[in-house]
């Protein structure tokens, strides 16, 4: 019970972080966009909380800050994102709890794989949205908008996602991670 109440206060904790953090953006699309200030609290909700918690946040807060704030706007854009990150934090959370080793470089290929099935999804919906409106998403649209136009909120997450794993460890608000298999210390 203790280890559940724990893990719904550590998610809400992420939910109003990914509902905050996008206000450092000043409201403004193009720069929310290269930055992905919703990806990391999901992000790290997934490894902290679990696949389950994860998906959830990742599912609700880009839903719960267009209807609270107007941004993003509800249609197309959060509601493709709900799945994008639903799978972010599924993802992420899956992958790392069944990771032999809570290292480095087990946040690093969780993180990593779920970048790409978000993506991945975020096409999809994109897809699917499109084609219920009668126009198509071409190939130049997903990379844009999944890749080139995030560049830098991908540095970003790949820089600060594991960073912050260290620190909560280093805090003592998570376990410490792990020493990889080969004895060397990747914290």
């Amino acid at each position: 019970m203790r280890h559940q109440t724990k893990n719904l206060t550590m998610a809400a904790v992420f939910l109003a972080i990914g509902l905050l953090l996008p206000s450092i953006t000043g409201h403004i699309q193009q720069i929310g966009n290269m930055l992905l200030p919703m990806h990391l609290p999901v992000m790290l909700c997934g490894l902290v909380c679990g696949p389950v918690w994860g998906a959830a946040v990742g599912f609700v807060t880009p839903l719960l800050r267009s209807f609270l704030f107007g941004m993003p706007p509800f249609y197309p854009t959060a509601f493709a994102m709900a799945f994008e990150l639903l799978t972010y934090g599924l993802v992420i959370g899956f992958l790392y709890q069944r990771s032999r080793w809570k290292c480095i470089r087990a946040v690093f290929r969780s993180l990593v794989a779920a970048m790409i099935a978000g993506r991945l999804v975020w096409g999809v919906v994109r897809v699917i949205q499109t084609g219920v409106a009668g126009s198509a998403f071409t190939w130049q649209m997903f990379l844009a908008g999944a890749l080139l136009n995030a560049i830098p909120g991908i540095v970003i997450q790949l820089i600060l996602v594991p960073t912050i794993m260290v620190a909560l460890g280093r805090a003592k608000l998570i376990p410490e991670l792990e020493k990889d298999p080969n004895g060397v210390n990747e914290g």
